[in-house]
């Protein structure tokens, strides 16, 4: 598994969510403290991006419908029935890298 460098610890707001992308794949990140979490960074319910949604605590609602995904393992919290493909993360010396291989997640639609 091959992590990429994707932005410092810093530009992500603590509690909120940056968008990215790393090889040519949009991720959305969510930090909460030091821990940081990747998602594929557009909705399965409605192509929406997930990073212009709202963090809340570990749960990352889409802005668009409403649709709800854990932050750590990508299921569906409510009303959408379909999961969003996470991927890897490792935060070292205040630099965030992701795998973009997927973490087992079901791929995104």
């Amino acid at each position: 598994m091959t992590y990429q460098l994707i932005c410092h610890l810093s530009d992500i707001p603590d509690g909120g969510l940056l968008g990215v992308e790393a090889s040519g794949t949009p991720i959305a990140l969510a930090r909460q403290g030091d821990e940081v979490f990747a998602l594929h960074d557009v909705c399965p319910h409605a192509g929406a991006t997930l990073s212009e949604g709202e963090l809340d605590g570990g749960t990352l609602e889409c802005w668009l419908h409403g649709s709800c995904f854990d932050v750590r393992t990508g299921k569906p919290v409510a009303p959408n029935t379909l999961p969003v493909t996470t991927y890897p993360v490792k935060v070292e010396d205040g630099q965030v890298f992701v795998a973009v291989t997927p973490a087992g997640s079901a791929p995104a639609s």
